[in-house]
């Protein structure tokens, strides 16, 4: 089964909230970090993509119709190059409050495993994430102005890159019709969802710490 649709945006976009959208639309199953974090065992695959070695992606995302957020999102190109008919989703939201949601969230993630003060690990197993994100993403430069920097650059190159006519460039605050006119299904009538607000990952973190 190939990917129907790709998400080409950074982490903190409201890309949880798009997996939901997109899985209640039909494109589920949707590859998210999340996943990486359900399934650990899917870590060994990202931990040799982010070295840079020779990935098959139909084993990667075997059983998955979309893929979204790190680290995915680092490979869009090659995946819209491997799978032709898919649509490319790039995800934004303004970038002091993208940096804000990154700062107060993910962003120990970046610079390393994230072990909380009872010593349990918090986020993705495997070392990809500092080394593909922290790393090779942002060039281990945390300040906000580098990382809104890395961040523009990255959107603008997706704009370049994908052609426009495969193309949606989506915030959350768009809703569902946008999204749907381009996946060309039908508009479901419940609310577009809102998933993984910092308060919500804060308050995973708080009650792991409390555990």
């Amino acid at each position: 089964m190939p990917l129907q649709v790709i998400g080409a945006g950074f982490g903190r976009t409201g890309t949880s909230s798009l997996k939901n959208a997109l899985e209640r639309l039909g494109f589920g199953p949707c590859h998210h970090m999340f996943e990486i974090i359900v399934h650990p065992e899917q870590a060994s695959f990202w931990d040799r993509a982010a070295r840079g070695e020779p990935m098959d992606w139909d084993a990667v995302f075997a059983g998955y119709k979309s893929s979204l957020d790190w680290p995915s999102c680092s490979f869009y190109k090659e995946l819209a190059g491997r799978y032709p008919d898919a649509k490319v989703i790039l995800t934004q939201r303004d970038p002091k409050a993208w940096y804000k949601s990154v700062c107060e969230t993910i962003l120990p993630a970046m610079k390393g495993p994230m072990i909380l003060p009872n010593g349990k690990r918090m986020g993705p197993p495997g070392d990809f994430a500092p080394l593909l994100i922290g790393e090779k993403t942002f060039n281990k430069a945390f300040d906000e102005d580098s990382m809104i920097q890395v961040y523009l650059r990255h959107n603008e190159e997706v704009k370049r890159t994908i052609p426009a006519e495969r193309l949606l460039v989506f915030q959350a605050t768009d809703g569902w019709e946008p999204l749907c006119k381009f996946l060309g299904v039908l508009v479901p009538s419940d609310p577009y969802p809102k998933l993984n607000t910092t308060e919500d990952m804060q308050a995973r973190r708080k009650a792991m710490t409390e555990a």
